[in-house]
């Protein structure tokens, strides 16, 4: 009966990795493509320092998909990934999506900061709140996190299992293997961002129910409203998406070994599912965004069939070698 329960939970682990995942990779990676699209095609969006943020963001995102959760959803399948067979796809993969999830993470925190600082009455606060000031901080954190994955490269190698005899991609410094555990996966990647977006979102949320009594631009004002709005749904949302997988790994950490197969079997399972959820982190932004504000909507659909359909409609047609205009 315990075999049984143990080869379920397990093949329920796979299916929601497999099915599950596939979901989410297509779901993300469209969403973030029109939320690229909405954002470089208005001007209103362009100059601002918030959506700059988002729109870095909504890139990263679309590597973290595919270079973290596809290879995961591979390895599942046909149980090789393709880091066993080469050492610099084993080192480069996992380098990339550590800057990849740390930069996102860092995107989101200063776009949360950002309009907590443009929705304040203290105009020292709103000033930094530029285009200019936003391309420095990514600039600067790219070099922090570009350095700081360094040791991916040089610690991570191939290593031959010696129960199966097979080759492996594993991390081979004991050291860095607790930093990579306690510091990067519980604290970088879970705990530090859910608290620096949830302080600044409630600020902001402050801030921005003060916003009819100062004396600012409409457009501006409305601006801040959908900016603001949009940013605290997805602090909401970042909440529920990366604290379950935060907890799994405490939970994890904190487990005598060697514990019982069917409880480890039970832990791979939460963790199959709240990895999963972590991963919809990267993958609702749009979703978020078009559940929060109307105006997301409209401008949707404004960008979508008033502007890149009438100007694909435009385009001279080409016939015989001629170009013909448009009857």
């Amino acid at each position: 009966m315990s075999t049984l329960a143990i080869s379920s939970l397990i093949f329920a682990g796979k299916q929601v990795t497999i099915y599950g995942g596939i979901t989410v990779i297509i779901a993300g990676v469209l969403g973030e493509c029109l939320n690229m699209i909405v954002f470089l095609s208005l001007r209103t969006f362009r100059q601002n320092s918030c959506i700059f943020y988002l729109t870095i963001m909504s890139i990263l995102n679309i590597g973290e998909l595919l270079a973290d959760l596809l290879p995961r959803i591979i390895q599942t399948i046909y149980n090789t990934d393709g880091t066993e067979t080469s050492l610099f796809y084993c080192k480069f993969r996992l380098y990339l999506t550590q800057i990849c999830t740390l930069l996102s993470l860092t995107c989101f925190c200063l776009a949360t900061i950002d309009q907590y600082c443009a929705t304040c009455s203290r105009p020292r606060l709103q000033q930094l709140c530029n285009i200019k000031l936003a391309r420095y901080l990514i600039i600067i954190f790219s070099f922090i996190w570009i350095l700081h994955g360094i040791p991916y490269l040089i610690y991570f190698q191939h290593i031959i299992l010696p129960t199966t005899g097979q080759i492996t991609c594993a991390m081979v410094n004991t050291s860095y293997i607790k930093y990579r555990i306690y510091v990067v996966v519980l604290i970088l990647f879970g705990i530090l961002p859910i608290i620096i977006t949830v302080l600044f979102g409630l600020m902001a949320f402050h801030n921005i129910r003060q916003i009819p009594h100062y004396t600012i631009p409409l457009v501006r004002r409305e601006l801040d409203k959908q900016l603001t709005v949009m940013v605290l749904l997805q602090n909401l949302m970042s909440f529920f998406t990366l604290l379950p997988y935060t907890v799994v790994n405490i939970i994890s950490l904190n487990m005598k070994n060697p514990i019982d197969p069917l409880v480890q079997a039970r832990i791979q399972l939460s963790s199959a599912v709240t990895l999963l959820i972590y991963y919809i982190y990267y993958a609702n932004p749009f979703y978020v965004y078009m559940c929060a504000s109307e105006r997301f909507r409209r401008q949707l659909i404004y960008v979508l069939f008033k502007i890149h359909l009438n100007r694909w409609r435009q385009r001279p047609r080409i016939i015989n070698n001629q170009v013909l205009p448009e009857s």
